[in-house]
């Protein structure tokens, strides 16, 4: 078993993005709780989600799309932070310089994960990019099972409910 909790080919994939992230992670959690966090806080929040065996909380930074007081996550389904907030749960969210109290919650549904990351690549197009699934002039995708496979390989988070957190 690898680190990020993956086996076999995908692990071999996946490793190196792992020993990326344990570089890369801490200098993005410094910069966006530094003065300069928005040269970054446009598409990435720290997520602070806590176990539900250790009770540990673990914060790390995440990419997301907001819409309205609700933010969007995406996660591949080989890691395994989301499998806290299946069913709901309580989070932390650090985004333009604020922490704020709210809850996180895995979409389990692969129909309606679908129609949000639809949702999500119209939004934001460089996920399309990020994603593998390139959309057509009419936002649709130019591969209709491309869309599928993206929902059953990865997880959307619902964040919402944010209120300022009191320290």
């Amino acid at each position: 078993m690898e680190p990020n909790g993956t086996k076999g080919k995908t692990a071999i994939a996946s490793a190196g993005s792992w020993q990326w992230e344990r570089l890369y992670n801490p200098f993005v959690i410094a910069l966006l709780r530094s003065p300069w966090h928005s040269l970054l806080d446009a598409h990435t929040i720290l997520l602070t989600v806590t176990g539900r065996k250790s009770g540990k909380r673990y914060t790390f930074p995440v990419s997301y799309v907001r819409e309205g007081e609700t933010l969007w996550v995406v996660s591949q389904r080989g890691r395994s932070w989301w499998k806290n907030l299946r069913g709901g749960a309580p989070v932390l969210v650090f985004v333009q310089g604020h922490t704020w109290q709210a809850r996180g919650e895995t979409l389990s549904n692969t129909d309606m994960a679908a129609s949000i990351l639809l949702h999500i690549l119209r939004s934001v197009p460089a996920y399309q990019r990020l994603l593998h699934v390139k959309l057509d002039a009419t936002g649709q995708p130019e591969d209709p099972k491309a869309l599928t496979r993206l929902a059953e390989e990865h997880i959307v988070v619902r964040i919402d409910k944010l209120a300022e957190y009191a320290a």
